[in-house]
């Protein structure tokens, strides 16, 4: 991978650009990060603590949060580190790693939305049948399928990349290793690679977007026939997080990933970046907890238990605290 590559380290500058709000897109980023951590675990939690809420669709919603923390912790830190270093340095295997993460999760992400529509299509469709053929076993399968064929694209990209020569500037003008700025670097790009690059982008995010709008048309085409106003709303209730979520993300990712590239286009793509970086993660637990009933009984009850145990466990310092003074008297 290495062998034509003159250029051993790269120069994360996209903030550079902004010297005089770093410190404030530092405070902003970090809290950002923090609450994106804190949202997802506490889904997370309460799916795995709340017996009714183990069915596919909450499954699938955790599989969607773990793969979204991994996402934001690949890519964060390393922002933060740099906001507040001068030095911006990334090592090659540094960078290619991070890029095999990133878009790795990213297109796992995406193969569990699709997954994600055809169990609402299986539920709304076949809704006798719905236990037998969205089962347990078949949801992991999905999953792991999806982790997979994620990982199996982004390391194809990641080969494609790093197999060119980058003998030009090692200024990478974005604060991750983007696809776009890296090979802007590389002398040797051509058609070819820009071609394998799209398709390997284009199969992801029009794969399985095209998969995900199939699947709603089937369900908006199956709701309609419901004779009564009350089944309508409550087929469509379930679907409006998950199609919120799928507009958020596949509007950012499809804008910076499937449009034109041009040197010009790298600072508006960097701010671009920050939503589906930053605040596509934040979005996703907020939009799910506050259009899911469910979802936000099941948060209480969590939010209900850490309170009580963090008093407790106060209580029981103290108790120990001064059971230790007693013995030593």
């Amino acid at each position: 991978m290495g062998n034509h590559t003159t250029a051993s380290t790269f120069l994360l500058w996209g903030f550079s650009s902004f010297p005089d709000s770093q410190g404030l897109l530092f405070v902003m980023i970090f809290f950002s990060h923090v609450t994106i951590l804190a949202a997802n675990v506490c889904i997370m939690v309460a799916i795995k603590l709340s017996h009714n809420l183990h069915i596919p669709m909450y499954f699938f919603l955790c599989g969607l949060s773990f793969s979204e923390t991994c996402t934001t912790v690949a890519i964060i830190p390393r922002m933060l580190v740099d906001l507040l270093s001068d030095s911006k340095a990334i090592s090659l295997p540094e960078c290619a790693t991070q890029m095999f993460f990133f878009f790795g999760l990213g297109a796992n992400n995406c193969f569990i939305m699709a997954a994600m529509s055809y169990d609402r299509y299986t539920a709304i469709h076949s809704p006798l049948r719905y236990k037998v053929l969205m089962t347990h076993k078949i949801c992991f399968q999905f999953i792991m399928a999806s982790w997979m064929a994620g990982f199996l694209v982004s390391l194809c990209i990641v080969i494609t990349v790093f197999n060119l020569s980058f003998c030009d500037s090692n200024i990478i003008e974005h604060y991750f290793c983007d696809i776009s700025p890296v090979v802007c670097l590389a002398c040797d790009y051509t058609s070819h690679h820009e071609m394998a690059i799209f398709v390997l982008s284009a199969f992801v995010l029009v794969g399985s977007f095209v998969f995900i709008m199939m699947s709603y048309v089937f369900i908006v085409s199956r709701v309609v026939k419901m004779p009564s106003a009350k089944g309508k709303y409550k087929a469509f209730s379930t679907c409006s997080s998950h199609l919120t979520v799928v507009c958020i993300h596949y509007g950012f990712a499809g804008f910076v990933y499937l449009r034109p590239k041009d040197r010009d286009s790298f600072r508006e793509d960097m701010l671009m970046a920050v939503t589906y970086t930053v605040l596509t993660p934040l979005l996703n637990p907020i939009v799910y907890s506050l259009r899911n009933k469910d979802m936000q009984t099941a948060l209480r009850k969590v939010l209900g238990k850490t309170n009580r145990f963090i008093p407790q466990m106060g209580n029981r310092r103290t108790l120990d605290i001064k059971n230790v003074q007693t013995v030593d008297k």
